[in-house]
């Protein structure tokens, strides 16, 4: 997929920022080139916020799904495209998480795998009621081990356990109760609303006070320091690299 096309769009509402991911009639399956352009998005969106006491984040998807997770028609006929995907998908979940602002995940229809693991770096993840959630990458062969250390901070390392080892998809009510989930609303089209409505809530608090407990409560989640966190992340990342690209892998994904 060509590089130049435009697979993250940008709108806002006030000083609350959306970015969309941008391939609805794929139900925003992942691509490098995605990937690569939501990380320079969340970048210029974590420089910008500090000079903006009342921003805030939302990360949704156009169309009726958030996300379906890596494109694996794609990393079928890419070898490589799957260990591109599991490092950008590291570093966006990195500069989600260390942005000094609120930040929400609008989980509209779906998030799975790879999106599922984008709801792990945000502070509030909404979905609804009729949409899918989870882990089921196992079953292709690939690890979800990336999702790990966020996901049991989370939602508690036994619920953690249960997701990755589960290819099962979970309903919204199922995730919001696993902790995978913040909220889950009735319907698709109360997603965006509320976390609309909540990013105003938050952003209106004072910023310093915000940040500070933001960046303690991190601290106090089980990763740590942002130094730990890295180093979290890249041993959940080493995991997951052990199985991309793998004979077995590409077996499954070879499968009718």
């Amino acid at each position: 997929m060509p590089t130049s096309e435009q697979l993250i769009k940008r709108d806002a509402k006030g000083d609350i920022t959306l970015l969309f991911l941008a391939r609805p009639d794929k139900r925003n399956a992942m691509t490098p080139a995605m990937l690569a352009q939501l990380l320079a998005e969340l970048d210029s969106f974590s420089r910008d916020c500090a000079h903006k006491p009342n921003s805030a984040l939302i990360l949704a998807g156009e169309g009726r799904s958030f996300c379906s997770g890596f494109d694996l028609k794609l990393c079928r006929a890419q070898p490589g495209t799957a260990a591109e995907l599991l490092n950008l998908l590291s570093r966006c979940i990195i500069t989600l998480r260390g942005i000094n602002a609120p930040t929400f995940i609008a989980a509209t229809g779906s998030a799975i795998a790879g999106a599922a693991a984008l709801c792990g770096g945000a502070d509030i993840s909404i979905g609804d009621r009729q949409g899918v959630y989870g882990y089921p990458v196992l079953k292709f062969g690939l690890s979800p081990a990336i999702s790990a250390p966020f996901l049991a901070a989370k939602a508690g390392f036994g619920n953690a356990r249960q997701m990755l080892l589960d290819v099962g998809l979970l309903t919204g009510e199922q995730a919001a109760a696993k902790g995978l989930l913040t909220q889950c609303v009735d319907s698709p089209e109360d997603v965006i609303p509320r976390c609309l409505k909540l990013a105003q809530s938050y952003a209106a608090k004072p910023r310093h006070a915000f940040v500070a407990t933001k960046q303690f409560l991190q601290e106090l989640d089980g990763l740590g320091t942002p130094d730990a966190v890295a180093a979290h992340v890249q041993h959940a990342l080493n995991a997951s690299l052990q199985t991309a690209d793998s004979p077995e892998m590409l077996e499954r994904l070879a499968a009718p």
